[in-house]
């Protein structure tokens, strides 16, 4: 299945990042993530598989992420799944060859309308138990990266 994927999409908290976020007494947000899933994003870039950020947040860390990485993005999402689904369908993509990387109870929707389920370490129990995959490492602490070895085992490029 893994290598027969044709995009990954990835919630931006708590997998990106580690869910924490600082707030200084003026409100701005500060949001902690790991320079290895930049390289993990550079390294599935190399198989040529596109990426992208389908995030419920609207703080603007989120786009400057995905502008960092190459990558799309859409936030500020209330449906998740449907949002995905409508994307697929404006880009021509088949919901079954898409994986998409999750870690809380917002995304079990998107999870079970794609083909393939990723849960970081750290995921919500019921998130873990509807993914097909479950990494070993935490969101914010290069779950891209393990991703991206897991990946170039099943891929040839």
């Amino acid at each position: 299945m893994l290598n027969n994927i044709k995009l990954i999409v990835y919630d931006f908290d708590g997998v990106m990042t580690d869910n924490r976020v600082m707030v200084s007494e003026d409100g701005m947000e500060y949001v902690m993530v790991s320079r290895a899933d930049g390289l993990g994003v550079n390294m599935i870039n190399e198989m040529e598989i596109p990426q992208m950020i389908l995030s419920t947040e609207t703080n603007p860390v989120v786009s400057f992420r995905a502008k960092k990485l190459g990558i799309p993005v859409l936030q500020g999402v209330d449906d998740k799944k449907m949002v995905l689904l409508n994307y697929c369908k404006d880009n021509n993509y088949d919901p079954g060859r898409i994986l998409y990387v999750g870690n809380d109870v917002n995304d079990e929707g998107v999870m079970k309308a794609v083909g393939y389920s990723v849960a970081t370490a750290d995921a919500h129990h019921s998130i873990k138990s509807l993914a097909q995959m479950v990494l070993d490492t935490k969101g914010g602490q290069g779950a891209i990266r393990e991703l991206a070895d897991k990946l170039k085992g099943y891929r040839k490029y």
